[in-house]
């Protein structure tokens, strides 16, 4: 039926599919930034938390009766640790990004959205009509430019990322002194940032030394660096008070699963006591980086350009060859086609090391 369609993605190198990759594989593509997501001793944590509890399923939406202890204990640990008054568990990045921008973008409103802002806020501004305006990636100066054309009375929400999916970036410290001066709402998508930068791993407020206040809400995701999976809201009480009577994706879907939110708890947890240890080892992979490709990365996210979409899948296949696996990003998630490497901390600094003098004889 859609036969067409798929010759003509195929044609253009753009096909894609599901694979079980080799688990010999020397890990360079995922988004497990800290190397949490085959720890089993974190796992038998979260399973003796669990234990705890007589019920391990939600069961049903969170507003019925699908709210158990567990997210309750989760949020509050979050919110205390990033300086938030609230916050709330959501069923994936994807869900909380729908619900943030469908829910607080009311009539008279506007959203100043990055024009590389992840593909879920980017779906959701379709329902948004004339409530909503693109600005140039990362461009503070192009953001007040079309700040200052909004003449309505209702409020202004600006929409960016901590550390850019693809690309590694890091939010411009600029956009948040936009905020400030426009009194404006700010919605900081931290999927790639929290446990990756500041020198506790809290992300970009703490990174540029930002004290979240009334206007701040920060989402993130539990299935990078928390290895779990999931997401999460932090807001003003005011703020999560709204989502949980207005966001559709909170009210309507079943509560976030249980054991993914004790899992998540007990890795954030741990995070954040050994936070100096990781953050070492995350220096170490920038050093390494620096070393062999004259890049002084500020993430753990490192885009290669590639020429054309054939030539990234073929450098793909030469590397797991060579028994490493990265990332072969294409059309429509970029523009050019590109190699994303992830230096993460659960795969060995000589690993890697091997990786890039790979990437040399190439």
């Amino acid at each position: 039926m859609y036969q067409k369609e798929l010759n003509a993605i195929k044609k253009s190198g753009r096909f894609r599919q599901r694979k079980v990759w080799d688990k010999e594989l020397i890990d360079f593509a995922s988004n497990d930034y800290l190397g949490l997501a085959n720890n089993k001793k974190q796992l038998k944590k979260a399973l003796n938390l669990l234990d705890e509890y007589t019920i391990h399923s939600p069961k049903a939406s969170m507003l019925v009766n699908g709210y158990h202890e567990i997210h309750e204990r989760f949020e509050q640990s979050l919110a205390k640790l990033n300086g938030f008054e609230e916050g709330i568990v959501v069923g994936s990045g994807f869900l909380a990004n729908v619900s943030l921008i469908e829910a607080l973008v009311r009539k008279k409103d506007m959203l100043f959205i990055d024009e590389e802002y992840h593909a879920s806020g980017m779906m959701t501004t379709g329902l948004l009509a004339d409530r909503v305006v693109k600005f140039r990636h990362n461009d503070p100066n192009d953001l007040e430019e079309k700040l200052k054309k909004f003449n309505g009375d209702g409020r202004k929400i600006i929409a960016v990322e901590g550390v850019y999916s693809m690309s590694g970036a890091l939010c411009d410290r600029a956009i948040f002194d936009l905020v400030d001066k426009y009194e404006a709402l700010m919605i900081v998508d931290e999927a790639h940032s929290s446990g990756v930068i500041g020198e506790n791993l809290l992300g970009i407020f703490e990174y540029y030394n930002i004290e979240p206040h009334e206007r701040h809400i920060k989402m993130g995701t539990l299935g990078k660096a928390y290895g779990s999976y999931g997401a999460y809201i932090l807001a003003s009480s005011h703020i999560i008070s709204f989502l949980i009577n207005r966001g559709k994706p909170i009210i309507y879907s079943t509560a976030p699963s249980v054991i993914d939110t004790a899992l998540a708890l007990v890795n954030i947890e741990t995070v954040a006591k050994n936070s100096s240890k990781y953050y070492e080892k995350i220096q170490k992979r920038y050093e390494i980086i620096e070393k062999h490709l004259g890049i002084r990365s500020q993430s753990l996210i490192l885009p290669i350009e590639m020429p054309t979409n054939s030539t990234t899948i073929e450098m793909q296949k030469h590397l797991i060859k060579k028994g490493f696996l990265v990332g072969a990003i294409r059309q429509p998630t970029v523009e050019k086609p590109i190699l994303r490497v992830i230096p993460r901390v659960g795969s060995s600094k000589k690993s890697l090391e091997k990786l890039f003098q790979n990437l040399k004889k190439t």
